[in-house]
Formats: structure tokens, C-alpha cells, sequence
């Protein structure tokens, strides 16, 4: 035992700890979806595998390693989705991240208009583009590129219009499209309450940092949704608390370069 701290260099501990990173990031990113059970038939397939050597049955090691050697195309296959969501946020960089932050009598716009359809049963969906793009949603429905305003919400979702199946995009404090489809999730543990609507805005939100506001018209319920969960908010107060602690601490959500800058100018002054 004493000859194996011995031999131990501090590059072995960064590799450990960098390795032991990565594989509870991926724990974090399959946990509660169909990945996760794909991912235990891939284990099992390899056990199955490695018996079947030992116990000569030819048969079956030549059909599994037939399989096994094209494992790292079936892997990025089944878990495309997981990889293109953990590239997403590995490439968010602290330098050159985009300007979050939004007016309060834009967040006021869109409270007032959230509460105003949820007691008219009026269901909508609201996204707020942040650091990730929305081009692929956009471009699937109407360009509007209007005035953030609480009527025009309200009218884009009433529903005769034409629009109102699908979701908003808000983007720079201005309403961007409307009519745009969004990715249901595949979730299979998401609460049998929930609807399209709700399903819609967790796919989104499991692909990219966007804060979505989800109004029920059966429940009159207003939801935040980000990070692959859903935040039921009743109360008007909470869901003001929540939009301003996300879009409004300009410090916290300020690049690393600019918050440098700032600081380096008030020292000079």
C-alpha cells in the first residue's frame, strides 16, 4: 500500500479528478431519461458478451462482437441528443457570453400579460432566448420582430388566432417570432398532468439555456421552465421574484471581460 502513494504523481490525482468530473456530468445529463436504460442494455449486452467467450458459445460471441464492434457509432446514435446538450454547454465560455439581462418594463410585460391569460384560461407559451440561439426554432414559425407588449402577447395567443399553437421567442427584449414548434420531451418520468405544452418546453430547455414561461388553460397555473424542470408558480409575487433573480443581477450574468473592465475603470477613477 505504501508503494502505491509512493508512485502516485499529482498528475495521476488531476487525471482521477478530471475523469471522476466527467462521468458524474454524464450521470447528470442521462439521469431520469430513456438513456439511462439504454445505457444499462449496453452493459448487459457486454456481460453477456465476455460469458459467452468464457463459455465458448461461438454463436453468440461472433453476433455480439459483430455488434459490439461498431458500439461507439450505436452509442452516438442513441445518445445523440445527450451529447449535443452536454457540447452545448461545455461550449458556453465565461469570456464571450451574450448579454442576459432584461429591462423591468419588459419582464412587466410579460408577467402581466402571463397572469392576464391565465385567469382567462388563455394557454401560452413564452421563450426567452439567452446565451444559446434559437435560429433553428425560429426560422419554424412567423417573424414578427415587435415591441415586447402585453396586448400583443394576449393576441398572439387568444385562441382564434393563427398563431397561438405555438410558442413565442423573445429575443433582445423584443418579441421575435411566433408560431414556432418546439421539441417535445422524451422524458419519461415527467408528471401525467402535464400536457403538450409542458412537454414542449421541457425538450426546449433540456437542449438549450432558454427560460420559458408556460401559461395552463386547464390549471390557470403559470411555470418557469429551465434546466429540464418545471417550477409552478401561483403567485404573482413569486413569479416576478423569479424573472428579476434570473434577468435583472446584471452582475452576476455580466461576461468575466466586461466585469474586468468595469472594475479596472473604477480603480483608475
Amino acid at each position: 500500500m505504501p508503494d502505491i502513494f509512493s508512485s502516485l504523481r499529482w498528475q495521476d490525482i488531476v487525471d482521477i479528478l478530471i475523469v471522476s468530473y466527467i462521468i458524474y456530468r454524464i450521470i447528470l445529463l442521462i439521469r431520469g431519461t430513456r438513456a439511462v436504460q439504454m445505457l444499462v442494455g449496453i452493459i448487459v449486452i457486454t456481460i453477456i458478451y465476455l460469458i459467452s467467450s468464457r463459455l465458448d458459445l461461438l454463436a453468440l460471441h461472433l453476433l455480439l462482437r459483430t455488434f459490439l464492434s461498431s458500439i461507439l457509432l450505436i452509442v452516438i446514435i442513441v445518445f445523440q441528443r445527450d451529447i449535443r446538450r452536454a457540447l452545448t454547454q461545455m461550449g458556453k465560455t465565461p469570456f464571450f457570453q451574450k448579454n442576459q439581462d432584461m429591462a423591468a418594463h419588459e419582464i412587466s410585460e410579460i408577467i402581466s400579460a402571463a397572469m392576464y391569460m391565465a385567469k382567462r384560461r388563455i394557454g401560452a407559451l413564452i421563450i426567452i432566448e439567452r446565451e444559446n440561439g434559437l435560429r433553428d426554432y425560429i426560422e419554424s414559425g412567423f417573424i414578427l420582430d415587435a415591441n415586447l407588449l402585453r396586448e400583443l402577447l394576449v393576441a398572439i395567443f387568444f385562441p382564434m388566432s393563427p398563431m397561438h399553437d405555438g410558442g413565442v421567442i423573445v429575443q433582445n427584449g423584443r418579441i421575435h417570432s411566433a408560431g414556432c414548434l418546439l421539441p417535445l420531451s422524451r422524458n419519461p418520468n415527467i408528471n401525467k398532468r402535464y400536457g403538450t405544452r409542458h412537454r414542449a418546453a421541457l425538450g426546449l430547455s433540456e437542449e438549450t439555456d432558454a427560460i420559458i414561461i408556460v401559461v395552463s388553460e386547464e390549471t390557470q397555473e403559470i411555470s418557469i421552465v429551465q434546466g429540464g424542470r418545471i417550477t409552478p408558480l401561483r403567485d404573482e409575487e413569486k413569479l416576478t421574484e423569479m424573472l428579476k433573480n434570473i434577468f435583472l443581477t446584471r452582475e452576476k450574468t455580466s461576461p468575466l471581460w466586461k466585469t474586468w473592465l468595469k472594475r479596472k475603470n473604477k480603480n483608475n477613477h
